[in-house]
């Protein structure tokens, strides 16, 4: 492994001394190129697996009553083929930030190289071929995570420095999946590091820049949602945002609780392997895909719907949110790779539909920039209240909506909702996952010895 020469001093304002800060600076470019266009190449696939998957519900329906079995054992066979992909390559299992967050406070090893295609080839079958309401960023994190690592190793830096290289990384990607430099950037001082340090901050730049920079040359350089330009709302709106604050840091808290339980009890129902969980699993979210289409993938084409202003009628958008809030947590209990960010943008989404339509009910007239809004404000506050990261999920969410005239209301929401998950007791989910994933390791040590 490589260590600092004796007379490399220390940089200024606790930077590491040139040789180190320019070495790593280049380790941090060269693994966020290869972030970049990996990550970018997953995101693409999921874009052409989603729309194969529409055309085939679309077929479905259109070839009599049977036909709609063809979509439910393509969704089962791709959930179990997933489920064994994490069975046999662990790591790969789940979101995959809880194992950069272990990796950051030592208590794991880095992801190997392994984990690189496991996570592309199992979240594409997951979330693009079967349809499960995962999410693009956890395969992406760890990619990054994986790249810095596997960069670090062949440069010969210490380990130490491994550590920091795959969490600036796993930035990098967070960056890829919502096409958010700025984003992944705060999340790894946010959530990951939990401080700022400039070697932090020097390396995280250079990785997102480069990955961002060549997932654009694979996706294009656009927003991952289309919203009007508005306004901030008006200062008499405010006690909306706090009030929808409250409401949805307690959706938020149950949402927490329901994603770690779910799991906990499929993890631990032994009398089936967990293939065939996987294969049960995806054989309902089959069964949704054909009928109810809005309540599986990933949710990105339901929450363009909403903030394009498409009128549902008031059961159905509570159906809708009642159905992504338990799916949800029942394909990540399948442990396939996914994450969990995505489906919560478009559950904050339906969360916004909702509360407005019941604030008008009342009687208060909501105007259209409030109402964007308080969609919005309903991705960034469900994200506050179930990761505890706050400023990670306001700077998310203005960047994939490219609007940040509404800063005030989405901070005004994450507020309430970070303040009543906190005062329910609700830890952050990746904090309960982590201790789930090292109870599980230890485990699984302890029964080969």
């Amino acid at each position: 492994m490589r260590t600092e020469q004796p007379d490399e001093p220390a940089g200024d304002a606790g930077l590491p001394g040139p040789r180190t800060l320019y070495y790593l600076t280049a380790l941090a470019v060269i693994a966020g190129i290869l972030a970049g266009f990996v990550g970018g190449a997953f995101r693409w696939v999921l874009v052409e697996a989603d729309v194969l998957r529409t055309e085939l519900a679309d077929w479905a329906h259109a070839h009599g009553p049977w036909a709609w079995l063809i979509p439910v054992v393509v969704s089962t066979v791709a959930a179990a083929a997933a489920t064994w992909i994490g069975s046999r390559w662990p790591m790969s299992a789940g979101s995959g930030i809880q194992q950069v967050e272990a990796t950051e406070r030592d208590e794991d090893r880095a992801a190997p190289a392994t984990t690189i295609p496991a996570r592309f080839v199992g979240g594409s079958l997951a979330i693009g071929a079967g349809g499960l309401v995962l999410g693009r960023e956890g395969p992406t994190v760890h990619i990054g995570a994986a790249f810095g690592t596997l960069v670090g190793r062949l440069g010969r830096v210490t380990l130490d420095e491994i550590r920091v290289l795959q969490s600036c990384l796993a930035g990098a990607g967070l960056g890829v999946a919502f096409n958010a430099p700025i984003g992944g950037a705060v999340f790894v001082a946010e959530e990951l590091s939990h401080k700022i340090r400039l070697r932090y901050l020097v390396w995280t730049i250079a990785a997102v820049a480069a990955a961002i920079t060549c997932s654009r040359v694979v996706l294009g350089n656009h927003p991952d949602f289309a919203v009007a330009k508005v306004a901030e709302p008006a200062v008499s709106t405010l006690p909306l945002f706090v009030i929808f604050g409250v409401f949805i840091g307690a959706l938020g808290v149950a949402y927490s609780t329901l994603v770690v339980r779910l799991r906990a009890a499929f993890h631990g129902f032994t009398p089936l392997p967990p293939v065939a969980k996987g294969a049960l699993i995806g054989a309902l979210v089959g069964v949704c895909l054909v009928f109810l289409p809005d309540a599986v993938g990933g949710g990105d084409v339901v929450a363009q719907r909403m903030l394009d202003g498409q009128q549902m009628a008031f059961w159905t958008v509570a159906l809708y949110l009642v159905l992504r809030f338990c799916t949800g947590p029942l394909s990540y209990a399948a442990g396939t790779p996914g994450g969990l960010f995505a489906p919560m943008l478009a559950l904050g989404t339906l969360c916004g539909v909702f509360f407005t339509q019941i604030v008008e009910f009342a009687g208060i007239s909501v105007d259209d920039d409030t109402r964007i809004a308080l969609l919005m404000a309903g991705m960034a506050g469900l994200f506050a209240a179930v990761v505890r990261a706050p400023f990670t999920g306001i700077v998310l969410v203005m960047e994939m909506c490219a609007l940040t005239t509404v800063s005030i209301s989405l901070l005004t929401t994450a507020l309430g909702a970070v303040i009543v998950a906190a005062a329910l007791r609700s830890a952050p989910v990746y904090d309960s996952l982590r201790e789930q994933m090292l109870a599980e390791e230890a485990a699984r040590r302890l029964a080969k010895d």
